[in-house]
This record gives structure tokens, C-alpha cells and sequence, in this order.
């Protein structure tokens, strides 16, 4: 292939991108597929109510902490290595979820996912970013990526209300089994093995320890703060030593030889901003998700196929808005986009912030999430365009594992918040002797008019996010050093 010719015109690119966003996938809709299923699993594996929270949250937990871990193992041993070494983890633990005989079994499968979830999926967006080189190329295959991340969540609903109603709720987790096994063999036969650049002796294992074990406590406080307390001695404990970890985490990485995280990385113009811009974008979009799921459900007294079937117009929105921005972003470039997208988004969640206990589909619920769901493929794909913009390709996996790792803080972060002030509305309502459904109801429109407000901080954020076209960079073929390099 000559340098002007389109890997993603022939064959074996296409085959490519869509291997890669499979894996993407994968990953994505785990985070939400089990949601629908959960009344099931509780009446099968007997379940206590606070016990529950973990089937979902075990994953979001090893799935943040270890995604920086899994990028910068992605750089430095090889990105398909860490790829498959996820892929393999993330299938075995998914059959032995789906094979669960109790409850400590699931949330033990479901912990293994996160961590092969963590490894696969900065290190199969560096391999995209990496292998999409030219303008054009990068563009449209980060905007088929974009596509399938905003999709993801609603997709996973859907699925998991099919597969809970059909073959039942251990469908849910063995169904990533035999896809699992397609994308081993697709990694082998599409994409090339890559020559590790460090040795295992020079690895940065204070700071992997730092830094995992901050990520940890941090999503476990967010995600335990709803039940304890913000203000409980846990939730101020895990927070303070959280921010202990991190600051010990900076300091070593200022000073080891070979650090984990090079610090040089935030040198490359915008990501930082753009990763907290995303960061808090994430924690309003999925708590709606969450929150519609549960009035569906609770209120409207939706089955879980049902409520799957519900977000299927917001599927296809995201598809369609995703495919036509990369041609916006050759025009405007991501800066406008962005925050413009921030903005719909925003608006379509104040839509659906007004919902009725009586409330209709075709008018209470569908033109919210058609509204939603331009600003949501527009948004992902401008995003992480603008995340892997000018990045050095020896960091590709690094700002993959960055980008992703605000996503999962963030969705802990808003759960843990907008949870929060849900719960304490609908409980002032029912002391007031307010009935359920409108308690509920009440407190449900209550978090999601907060959601649409961080969507509208996020866009004040992302005005100081850099703006590119996803032109082609010499950065992105001229790898640079970190400050002592890697031996």
C-alpha cells in the first residue's frame, strides 16, 4: 500500500475497523447489559439488595482502576499482547459468570471482566489511532468508533432485555464467550504482533501500585457514597486517601527512570481538557440512562425487552449523527462541535427531565431521546478525535487509557451523585406522604435536570479544548521520548 493509498478503501482495513470496534463493543455495552437482568439475578442467586449494587458496580471498578495500567502496558509490551491477554481474561470470567452458582461467583466474575475489559480496550483504540493514519481514514474510522460508544449503553439495554426474556439473564454474560473467541481469531489474522519496548524489570511498579490502587479506592468510594454518606467518615476517608495516592503517584512519576505515566503526555495541546471535559459529560449521560431505565421499569411498568426496545430510535440517532461528523469535522474542526454537541445533549436530557408519572412514549420520552441522540454521536466522535489528536504513537495506548479512564471515573461520579440527590427528593416526597410513583417519578426528573446542567458545564469546559480536523500529524509517526527513556 503506497502512502497516499486508503487502508480503510481496502478490504483487510474494513475487516479491521470493524474487529476493533467489536472489541470496543464488547467492552462498552458491558457496562449496562446486566441492568435489565438484575430482578432475575436476585431471585436466582438469592441476592441481598445491598449486595446487588455489585453486579454492575464490580465492573466499573476494575474497569477504572486498571485502564491507565492497560494502556501503558499497551505501549510498552505490545498493544496486541495486552489485547489478547484481556480478551482471554474477559471470556473465561463471562463464562464463569453465566455459570454462577451464587452470588460471591458473579461478582467475582464480574470484577475479572473489568480488569480484561481494562486491558483491551486502550490498547484496541491505539491500534486504531495507529493504524487509521491518514486524515481522512482517521476521521471516518473514529467516527464509526464514536458511533458504537454512543451507542453502546442503549444497545446494552436492549440486548439484555432480549437475552433476559428469551434465554435468560445468564445469556447476558455467556453470550461474550463465543464473540470473544471470533475476536482472538480476528486479532491474529488483522493485526500485526508489535515488538514490546521495555523489559519487565524496568517496569514502573510503585507507581502501577499508586496509581491502580487510587483509581480503586476512588471508584469504590464514589460508588459506596449513595449508601454511606457523602459526609460519612468513609466516604471523606476514601476521598482523602485517594488524593494521597495520586499526589504520591505524581511524585514518583517525576522521578522514576521509566514511569508509567510520563508526565510529557500532558504537554500535547488540549487533552487534558478534553479528558475532563468528557469526564464530566460522562457523569450526566450515564446517569440518564439509569434513571430512564428505572422510570421505565418502576414507574410505567415496562418489561425489560420493553424498555431494551425503548432506546432503539436513540440507537439509530447516534448511528447517523456519528456518520455524518467526520465531514463536519473537516469543516469546523472538534472545538465547535464539541461544545455544540454538549449543548443538544444537554437539552435533550432537559427534555426528558419533565417526565409525568403517567408519562406516554411517543410524547414524554421519544423527542427527549431524539434529541439526545444527535448531540450523543456527535459527541463521542468529536471527543475522541480530539483526545488522540497530536499524540506521539508510542503514547497512543497512554491517552486511549487516559480518555477511557475519565469515562469510567465519570460514570461512577454521577451515579454516585445524581443517586444521591434522586434518593433524598423521592424521600422527602414519601414522608410527605406523596404516593410511590410520584415520589419516584419526582426524584427521577429531579437527577436528571442536574444531568443536563454537567452537560452544560462540560460545554464551558470544552471551550478551551484544542481544535483539530483529525488531519494527519507528524506526531503521530515521531515518537517522543520520555524524559530518561525506557532501558
Amino acid at each position: 500500500m503506497t502512502d497516499t493509498q486508503s487502508f480503510l478503501a481496502t478490504r483487510r482495513g474494513k475487516l479491521t475497523l470493524t474487529l476493533l470496534c467489536s472489541i470496543a463493543f464488547l467492552d462498552f455495552i458491558d457496562a449496562s447489559i446486566v441492568n435489565v437482568a438484575l430482578p432475575a439475578v436476585r431471585r436466582d442467586l438469592d441476592f441481598s439488595v445491598q449486595d446487588l449494587q455489585w453486579v454492575p458496580s464490580g465492573y466499573l471498578l476494575t474497569y477504572g482502576g486498571f485502564m491507565l495500567l492497560g494502556g501503558r502496558l499497551a505501549d510498552l509490551l505490545g498493544r496486541r499482547r495486552v489485547v489478547l491477554a484481556g480478551t482471554v481474561l474477559f471470556s473465561l470470567s463471562s463464562l464463569v459468570g453465566g455459570l454462577a452458582v451464587n452470588s460471591g461467583m458473579l461478582v467475582g466474575a464480574r470484577l475479572a471482566q473489568g480488569a480484561g475489559a481494562a486491558l483491551m480496550l486502550p490498547g484496541t483504540l491505539s491500534i486504531l489511532t495507529t493504524m487509521f493514519k491518514e486524515g481522512g481514514d482517521r476521521a471516518k474510522a473514529l467516527g464509526v468508533w464514536g458511533g458504537v460508544a454512543g451507542g453502546a449503553n442503549a444497545a446494552g439495554v436492549l440486548l439484555g432485555g432480549l437475552l433476559t426474556d428469551g434465554l435468560g439473564w445468564r445469556w447476558v454474560m455467556l453470550v461474550n464467550f463465543p464473540v470473544s473467541v471470533l475476536v482472538i481469531i480476528g486479532l491474529f489474522l488483522l493485526v500485526d504482533g508489535d515488538r514490546r519496548s521495555a523489559r519487565l524489570k524496568s517496569f514502573d511498579i510503585g507507581g502501577t501500585a499508586l496509581v491502580t490502587g487510587g483509581m480503586l479506592l476512588l471508584v469504590f468510594t464514589l460508588v459506596k457514597a449513595p449508601e454511606t454518606g457523602w459526609d460519612s467518615a468513609r466516604t471523606i476517608g476514601g476521598l482523602a486517601g485517594t488524593a494521597v495516592l495520586l499526589a504520591a503517584f505524581a511524585v514518583n512519576e517525576q522521578r522514576h527512570r521509566s514511569p508509567l505515566l510520563p508526565l510529557s503526555i500532558f504537554r500535547v495541546r488540549g487533552l487534558a481538557v478534553t479528558d475532563v471535559a468528557y469526564l464530566v459529560a460522562v457523569a450526566g449521560l450515564a446517569s440518564m440512562f439509569f434513571f430512564l431505565s428505572l422510570y421505565m421499569v418502576n414507574v410505567l411498568g415496562y418489561s425489560p425487552l420493553k424498555t431494551g426496545a425503548a432506546y432503539l430510535p436513540l440507537c439509530f440517532g447516534v448511528g447517523i449523527a456519528a456518520g455524518i461528523t467526520p465531514r463536519l469535522l473537516a469543516r469546523t474542526g472538534t472545538r465547535p462541535l464539541i461544545v455544540g454537541s454538549l449543548l443538544v445533549t444537554g437539552a435533550g436530557i432537559l427534555w426528558l427531565s419533565r417526565i409525568p408519572v403517567d408519562g406516554a412514549y411517543l410524547t414524554d420520552l421519544l423527542p427527549g431521546l431524539l434529541v439526545t441522540s444527535l448531540g450523543l454521536g456527535v459527541v463521542f466522535v468529536a471527543i475522541t478525535t480530539a483526545a488522540n489528536a497530536n499524540v506521539p504513537a508510542d503514547k497512543a495506548g497512554l491517552a486511549a487509557a487516559l480518555l477511557n479512564a475519565s469515562q469510567q471515573i465519570g460514570g461512577a461520579l454521577g451515579l454516585a451523585i445524581f443517586s444521591a440527590v434522586a434518593t433524598s427528593h423521592t424521600d422527602h416526597l414519601l414522608a410527605e406522604g406523596k404516593p410511590v410513583s410520584e415520589a419516584l417519578t419526582s426524584g427521577f426528573a429531579r437527577a436528571l435536570l442536574v444531568c443536563s446542567a454537567f452537560l452544560a458545564v462540560a460545554a464551558v469546559v470544552a471551550l478551551r479544548a484544542a481544535n483539530t480536523r483529525g488531519e494527519a500529524s507528524d506526531a503521530e509517526t515521531v515518537q517522543t521520548p520520555d524524559p530518561v527513556p525506557v532501558k
